[in-house]
């Protein structure tokens, strides 16, 4: 207990350090009081509520069933709606629109984040961040989420701008991938590539990938020795699910549910490994999970070997279970499984 005590002092007295200057400034410039509601939520809540999460729910069960706290301090929603109603009064302050993107990809509002992130742009042009964030968040809206024109143009220069940006580089290369171009993908990761950790399980699924891209592009260049023989005739993972709802169940689906389909680690932190949202009038439905549908560029189906599939009805809208919400899982499967995944959602949490 005595680490967890220094551990939040110090945490605190940073974070101290850091915003209280920016809360004094902001105020100055005449911002509103929920972009900085906002922003101390974010800033304190959420090293807690992950703590929390980690100590809790680090396990296989994880994200089958994480049960939002209704004790938390600070009201998120509300403090995004108090940021909504200051964007109204003041739509060219570009700190508080990259406050909602950021905060509307935590709480996986894709369509909001995209939005968010095309105002900044529109105020920044040049702010690769951005770009990405955009690129992103289009392709998590697409259909099998394939990254679009627009989202290419905007990582080929977010690249070129910050060329160090592993998320610009693994989802650029993800479309060039897609697109059929396995060698400028290959060449496009290998970029990616001396960012990452030697020997890591990042790093070889980054080596797995582009060994890959080597084999279909019909070549294996000297660079790529360094991986496994085997990654280049290991085909890439894609989980077919198809989710269906019981019949007894289908009296709670109200207007506007949400589906959230997932793969996540059998262990160790609970985040995805890859996720995709549908509206859950759209049950029953199959979707293909994918290396694409990663919610972060360096933790996706490929860097492990097997995953717990799961699928859950929200209500709120909310990646975080609620009580009420509607669940169904496949249990563990093998990364590598071709056969059709089937998941009934049969159980109300």
């Amino acid at each position: 207990m005595a680490f967890y005590a220094i551990a939040a002092a110090m945490i605190a007295v940073a974070l101290a350090a850091v915003l209280l200057p920016l809360v004094l400034q902001g105020r100055r410039g005449n911002r509103s009081r929920g972009v900085f509601v906002l922003a101390l939520a974010i800033a304190f809540v959420l090293p807690l509520a992950t703590g929390w999460l980690y100590l809790k729910v680090g396990t296989p069960a994880a994200l089958n069933g994480v049960t939002a706290q209704p004790a938390m301090p600070l009201n998120l929603q509300q403090a995004v709606s108090q940021l909504r109603a200051h964007l109204l009064q003041k739509p060219d302050d570009l700190q508080a629109w990259t406050l909602l993107a950021q905060t509307s990809t935590m709480l996986h509002n894709t369509a909001d984040a995209r939005d968010a992130y095309d105002h900044i742009l529109k105020l920044d042009p040049n702010n690769a961040d951005a770009m990405v964030g955009w690129a992103e968040a289009d392709a998590m809206l697409s259909a099998n989420h394939v990254i679009g024109a627009r989202a290419v143009a905007l990582l080929k220069h977010a690249v070129q701008l910050q060329p160090d940006s592993q998320r610009g580089l693994w989802l650029l290369g993800t479309s060039e991938f897609q697109q059929g171009d396995y060698a400028g993908a290959a060449a496009t990761w290998r970029l990616l590539e001396p960012q990452l950790e030697p020997g890591s399980e990042v790093a070889k699924a980054v080596a797995v990938q582009i060994a890959r891209a080597d084999s279909r592009a019909g070549g294996t260049p000297a660079e790529a020795t360094s991986a496994p023989t085997a990654a280049a005739t290991t085909p890439a993972p894609a989980l077919h699910v198809q989710v269906s709802l019981a019949p007894d169940l289908k009296a709670r689906l109200a207007p506007g549910d949400t589906l959230f389909i997932f793969a996540r680690p059998v262990s160790g932190p609970p985040m995805p490994l890859a996720v995709t949202k549908l509206e859950a009038s759209q049950l029953p439905a199959q979707v293909t999970l994918t290396d694409a549908m990663a919610m972060t560029s360096t933790h996706a189906l490929s860097s492990v070997s097997k995953v717990f599939v799961g699928a859950r009805i929200s209500h709120s809208g909310q990646a975080i279970a609620q009580k009420g919400d509607l669940e169904g899982d496949a249990g563990i499967v093998d990364v590598a499984r071709k056969t059709p995944i089937e998941i009934l959602i049969d159980k109300v949490h």
